[in-house]
């Protein structure tokens, strides 16, 4: 049986067959469209997925940038996140996707090799990038070519509920230089203290904490399209979470798998039964909602060795511009004003991530409060461990977050030991990318 990403990658190539011998138009391919300013009024389309609070936000930005330049108008629409990806796939091989689209790191290899993407080099007078970190940006490159904007940016970090903490009577180690040793001791002393009630932490269990354990051994998880992880170290990482198990940082292993598998609200640190959450620091806002606390903090993750440059500003999301818009110097400029507008920067806020435009990320982290200031300074405070960006997920990959999980229920539940799924993952992987490529 065909696993999720071949059938998926299978419906996008019978749709461009399909639209080939139909003779129709496919966004697929290097644009012959001028990038200049088309003459009179010009309609584009921004297509994206998220909740209301997004939906609202961006609404609201679109309204700053048809007001700003009068002759552009813009259609939106949106998706959940599995309806989207759905929606842009057919899109894009019948000719027919969106002038503007956001991005997921997970997916740009995959339209950026495909040809779905825009050069936003042949835009550069339309949209600036200046603004954001130069390893930030170069991750929106594919085989060389910048076809996507980061939108934002994402950090890893620990979250803390201070109030789990007081309520136990316990103080933090100092978060600066900690190891797994320690984070883990300290993890274990929650649960314990608690008597069980309370567990400590939930294991890792994404690509971005994978790529960052890697990184913290000395390892790449990719080199182009070849897995370059060891066994070993993915097997290390496959272990955490049946270590945690088993020694009550995580309550049980069945406790682990309801955690992995609830909605934010659900899950023990969205209803104040959980200390730490390893996940990205602009999680911050809506576990302390869910949790009905604002007294959080956002703290260093723990590495194998203290201070090494081993961080890196991965993209929260991109901006996109189709290789078949008719219009992509209109869809450069609103791209450039998502991005980089004052205005626009205090519409959108943090909803999609910290802004990776560093002016704008400073902007908001001046006037704000709580939590979301929290968010704001943690770029800061990782500055000193900041490495350079690894490359992209590879095209055949954008699974990952779901394998992890899957080989994880492996290990926790002894089916496989570490080492054997590791082996596996990274088997199962490489042909999913040998397949794509």
């Amino acid at each position: 049986m065909k696993r999720l990403w071949e059938k998926y990658f299978a419906a996008v190539m019978a749709a461009v067959a399909l639209c080939v011998t139909a003779g129709c138009g496919t966004s697929v391919g290097a644009s012959d469209i001028p990038v200049a300013p088309s003459d009179g009024d010009v309609t584009i389309r921004l297509d994206w997925w998220g909740g209301d609070a997004r939906v609202k936000a961006t609404e609201e930005a679109v309204k700053g940038f048809e007001k700003r330049h009068p002759n552009i108008h813009v259609d939106t629409e949106y998706s959940d996140w599995t309806g989207y990806w759905d929606k842009l796939a057919v899109q894009s091989a019948g000719g027919n996707a969106p002038d503007v689209m956001q991005m997921d790191e997970l997916y740009l290899a995959f339209y950026g090799s495909m040809g779905s993407l825009l050069d936003l080099g042949k835009a550069k007078g339309y949209l600036d990038l200046s603004g954001l970190d130069p390893s930030l940006a170069a991750m929106g490159k594919v085989e060389g070519k910048q076809v996507a904007a980061p939108a934002t940016s994402a950090q890893f970090g620990v979250i803390v509920n201070n109030d789990v903490l007081d309520a136990l009577g316990l103080a933090l180690p100092d978060t600066d230089h900690w190891t797994w040793d320690e984070f883990e001791a300290f993890a274990k002393q929650v649960s314990e203290r608690s008597g069980g009630d309370i567990i400590g932490a939930i294991a890792p269990n994404n690509g971005y904490g994978l790529q960052l354990w890697a990184r913290q051994h000395g390892e790449s998880l990719f080199d182009g399209n070849a897995i370059t992880i060891s066994p070993q170290t993915l097997a290390s990482f496959l272990q955490l979470p049946a270590d945690w198990a088993a020694n009550g940082i995580e309550g049980s292993a069945e406790r682990w798998s309801e955690n992995t598998a609830a909605t934010l609200n659900d899950t023990d640190f969205g209803k104040g039964k959980q200390a730490m959450m390893i996940t990205q620091a602009t999680m911050i806002t809506p576990y302390a909602q869910a949790a009905g606390t604002g007294n959080m903090t956002v703290v260093q993750l723990p590495q194998v060795t203290p201070g090494a440059r081993t961080m890196y500003l991965k993209p929260g999301m991109y901006w996109a511009v189709s290789s078949g818009s008719q219009h992509p110097a209109e869809a450069a400029m609103l791209v450039d004003y998502l991005i980089n507008d004052k205005s626009a920067g205090v519409m959108l806020g943090t909803e999609r991530g910290i802004p990776a435009n560093d002016d704008i990320r400073a902007m908001l982290a001046k006037d704000a409060t709580g939590t979301d200031r929290t968010s704001l300074d943690f770029v800061d405070k990782i500055g000193p461990t900041l490495g350079d960006a690894p490359q992209i997920t590879p095209n055949g990959a954008s699974e990952l977050d779901k394998t992890i999980v899957r080989y994880q229920q492996d290990v926790v539940f002894g089916k496989r030991t570490a080492l054997a799924a590791a082996k596996a993952m990274i088997a199962e992987l490489q042909e999913s990318i040998d397949f794509a490529s």
